[in-house]
Order: C-alpha cells, then sequence, then structure tokens
C-alpha cells in the first residue's frame, strides 16, 4: 500500500538532530498562510484588480481585506497601481507580479485536492482546462526529466544553505 510519506535523506533522517526552521513550506505560509490571502491571491488569478471587488468576491471586512492586500504587496506577490476613473479620484488596482503568477499551481493544486476530497457527490464548482485543446489541467509532482512520482517515490536531503544554518558559528 502506498503510504505517500516522503523519505528523509543524510542528516534528515535523524528527525532529532534538527529543526525545520528553514523549511520552505512554512516560510510560504507566512506570507500567503491565511485564508483570506489564499482567496485573495484566487481572485487575483481569476483577474480580480479593484479593492472592493476583492472584499466582495473574498467575503472578508474592509479592513481584512486591506491588511492582506498590504501583506501581499508586502511580500511581492501582487503590485500596487494607480488608476483613475473618469470623474473619479485616483485609487489603486492589485496586479500579479511575476512571485505571484508563480503561485498558480500551488492554487491549481489545492482545488484539484478539494474536488477529489471534499465536494463529495456534488462534484466541483469549477472545471480546470486548457484553453487551447479543452483537455482537463492537473498538477502532479514530476522530477526533472518528466517522470511522474508519487510521494512516497520522494526523498529529501539537506541542502548547503541548511548545513550553513546548523553550523556552530552560523548567526540566527
Amino acid at each position: 500500500m502506498k503510504t505517500g510519506t516522503m523519505t528523509l535523506t543524510g542528516t534528515l533522517a535523524d528527525r532529532d538532530a534538527w529543526t525545520a526552521d528553514l523549511c520552505s513550506i512554512d516560510l510560504a505560509l507566512g506570507v500567503v498562510g491565511t485564508r483570506s490571502g489564499m482567496l485573495i491571491m484566487r481572485e487575483a488569478h481569476y483577474g480580480t484588480t479593484r479593492y472592493d471587488d476583492f472584499v466582495s468576491r473574498v467575503g472578508v471586512t474592509e479592513k481584512v481585506a486591506a491588511g492582506r492586500l498590504r501583506d501581499l504587496v508586502d511580500a511581492g506577490l501582487l503590485e500596487r497601481r494607480p488608476y483613475r476613473a473618469p470623474g473619479s479620484r485616483t485609487r489603486h488596482e492589485y496586479v500579479l507580479t511575476p512571485a505571484g503568477a508563480d503561485l498558480a499551481p500551488v492554487l491549481l493544486a489545492l482545488m484539484q485536492w478539494g474536488d477529489r476530497h471534499l465536494t463529495g457527490e456534488r462534484g466541483p464548482a469549477l472545471h480546470a482546462h486548457h484553453r487551447e485543446c479543452g483537455a482537463p489541467v492537473t498538477v502532479q509532482a514530476r522530477c526533472c526529466r518528466g517522470h511522474a512520482v508519487a510521494g512516497e517515490d520522494i526523498a529529501l536531503s539537506a541542502t548547503p544553505a541548511a548545513d550553513d544554518a546548523r553550523a556552530p558559528d552560523a548567526q540566527p
């Protein structure tokens, strides 16, 4: 039976000998780890750019939306750009940066997981498909040689950055 459990190798194999304080998952969740943050990023990927639209589409208060948008701009995932409708004052819209656009596979993976495990008999509300050919879009772990890789076939090893952080003279 496949478990999906990844294998920690090398210096990582002894779980008590290290901590995951440099974990990229932890760093990423520090940026978009709130429900409202992820839903704002979802909306940005769907083409939402205006503050009022984020508030109504995400279903959060104006205060929450303002805070999350500020956090996402500060993190470099969204860029704040001025615009002015005729007869109105200058306002700002929020557009994806390259770093924000790179979250597309993460959002699609969450959607795919939710479709598979949470939607039940009613099924998913949305269908992601390739605009050119119409085929479903899926997210899958692949190695650089193109092989599909299951969780249990993934090995994690420390990088020089992790080794440097564990050195006795490393600065916090």
